[in-house]
């Protein structure tokens, strides 16, 4: 199965996936980073949960648009 894959993929192909993993990685180290600083750094318990609670919200207004589009079909 993975020869398959690997005679498929370019030595071109798999360094993008590298720099766009390392990207990824950057991207979501930066944004925890940040947080840390900015919200309730006095409060690590409180940031978390915080975090936590946005993280969840995001993820069901999603869900409810999503589910809205669905039924638009």
């Amino acid at each position: 199965m993975l020869e398959g894959i690997f005679e498929k993929t370019k030595p071109i192909d798999a360094l993008i996936i590298i720099i766009a993993a390392f990207a990824a990685v950057s991207f979501w180290r930066a944004v925890w980073g940040l947080m840390d600083i900015y919200l309730f750094p006095g409060n690590y318990t409180l940031s978390l949960i915080t975090s936590l609670l946005i993280g969840l919200l995001i993820l069901f207004l999603i869900a409810i648009y999503k589910g809205k589009k669905r039924r638009k079909k």
